[in-house]
């Protein structure tokens, strides 16, 4: 485990637990599936090599990445890719019964389409292709398919004979006991499509021999009339009961309603949405400073820009964010990257930001040398000078907020995680030491809570909880909390705390 770094246990399948982990090389967060190989059945071990012998033969961008695996404790791990967004299932759970649009839907069935063609291609059967083993990226735009442990590779024969999936999605083929190929997987997808349009699944029933006769006898409820013929015949198509009935999958792929989201997907995947501004505010970029204290004559034109004398008018940035102290007398505002800043926050040396996609950005005093220098003798006349960056190293995060104490720093993500850097004297970064730390790093001791809120002292850190616990470490001179608690620890402990 030397590479990986475990956060924290996302799930536990019939096969074992997975963890969410950091990958100590480039601080990219990846998925380590740990199976304890000694304590099962061969034919639970099979499964799983069958997994990994599956991922190796992939490569697609619309199926999760497999990495390595490696032995580790006498069970055997399996590196893949982490998909940030949740399960398509979580997606379509959270719609609250209110119906996607056809785009939307379309733009993930493509999607999963041109996946599965890519593993049909292999010679491979899913074999459980359901909702909860589709997953989403961060922005909910991409989808995955994950979890293979199932499939199956043919070889010399054509169809496969074991009756294994998730009963709802099970064709009727395999309610018969009858051999299937990858028209099975196909009755899958017609079931992933029906639920997409409908919000629920096609075949769901108390109990399984009423569930085996709703499939057999291809009964489910009809799709809202708001979508488009072609979409419900499509699924009816998927869902046809004589399996040499179903389409294959290169004849949907073109079918008209299919062309243009399978075109958009070249065309419009990784585009940067722009933020549009109407009616811009508009500034000048001023010409060298007058004397101390003076002003300079403005105008106001009739839609509400700003002039200033004649100097070249120019439109704002998305954020406009301001300094002053430490011997800056007024406010001055920081150089901006092409975006929106949220939240702010300062100390002694550090002047970090919260963007509104959830990256950090900071503004640093350009070192001697670097070309940001003016000529020879002038510096001490300027205004102090600042370059903006994105700060590295929290590839798939979310950050939430953030705040400075004097040499470190903590951020939350937006799943009520904290992450320290900076200088790790006094132990205010948490990390059961007094290290420096370069990139922001996982309070470890903190990934059993879901933290609220975190806030910074010079050389101290409060953290709150959902649950109202209230978490603190760093250097207690003189008490940290209402002068209840003096301590001095390299590691969070749990404090009580009045209201104040």
């Amino acid at each position: 485990m030397e590479k990986y770094e475990k956060i924290k246990v996302v799930g536990r399948g019939a096969f074992g637990i997975v963890h969410l982990c950091r990958r100590r090389s480039d601080g990219a967060f990846v998925i380590l599936k740990e199976i304890p190989v000694e304590q099962m059945s061969r034919d639970e071990r099979l499964a799983a090599q069958n997994e990994c012998q599956v991922l190796k033969l992939l490569n697609h961008p619309n199926i999760i990445e497999y990495y390595e695996n490696f032995l580790e404790d006498k069970a055997l791990m399996i590196a893949m890719e982490y998909a940030p967004g949740g399960t398509l299932a979580d997606y379509i759970q959270k719609r609250c019964n209110s119906l996607l649009d056809e785009d939307t839907i379309l733009h993930f069935f493509v999607q999963i389409l041109l996946a599965l063609y890519h593993v049909h291609n292999k010679l491979i059967l899913h074999r459980d292709l359901k909702t909860q083993n589709i997953l989403l990226d961060k922005h909910q735009m991409i989808v995955k398919i994950g979890d293979f442990g199932i499939s199956k590779i043919l070889v010399s024969k054509s169809k496969a004979y074991t009756v294994v999936g998730t009963p709802c999605y099970i064709s009727p083929e395999l309610c018969e006991g009858k051999p299937y190929n990858q028209k099975s997987d196909i009755w899958a997808l017609g079931c992933v499509l029906y639920e997409l349009a409908s919000l629920k699944r096609a075949f769901e029933a108390a109990n399984l021999p009423a569930l085996v006769l709703k499939i057999m006898s291809g009964t489910f409820a009809p799709i809202s009339d708001r979508y488009s013929p072609e979409l419900r015949q499509l699924i009816l198509n998927m869902l046809n009961l004589d399996p040499s009935k179903r389409p294959q999958l290169n004849e949907i792929m073109a079918l008209p309603i299919c062309i243009r989201p399978l075109l958009n997907l070249y065309t419009d995947i990784g585009n940067v949405k722009m933020r549009r501004i109407e009616k811009p505010l508009s500034t000048v970029q001023t010409g060298p400073q007058g004397r101390t204290g003076g002003r300079v004559p403005t105008s106001r034109s009739r839609d509400g820009s700003v002039g200033l004398g004649s100097g070249k008018v120019t439109s704002l940035p998305l954020s406009s964010v301001y300094t002053w102290g430490s011997g800056i007398s007024a406010p001055l505002r920081l150089p901006m990257l092409n975006t929106e800043v949220l939240q702010v926050s300062l100390g002694r040396t550090q002047r970090m930001g919260v963007t509104k996609s959830g990256r950090l950005i900071t503004w640093e005093a350009p070192s001697v040398g670097s070309g940001e220098a003016s000529l020879h003798g002038v510096v001490e006349q300027m205004q102090p000078q600042f370059i903006s960056r994105f700060l590295e190293g929290q590839s798939g995060v979310t950050i939430k907020s953030v705040s400075c104490g004097d040499l470190f720093t903590t951020c939350m993500t937006d799943r009520g995680i904290i992450m320290t850097f900076g200088s790790g004297s006094n132990g205010c970064l948490g990390h059961g030491n007094f290290n420096d730390v370069t990139q922001p790093k996982i309070v470890e001791a903190l990934l059993g809570y879901e933290l609220v809120q975190v806030s910074c002292g010079a050389s101290h850190v409060l953290a709150v909880t959902n649950e109202r616990e209230v978490f603190a470490w760093g250097r207690g001179d003189n008490g940290i909390v209402n002068e209840m608690v003096v301590f001095s620890l390299t590691q969070s402990i749990s404090v009580l705390i009045f209201m104040f």
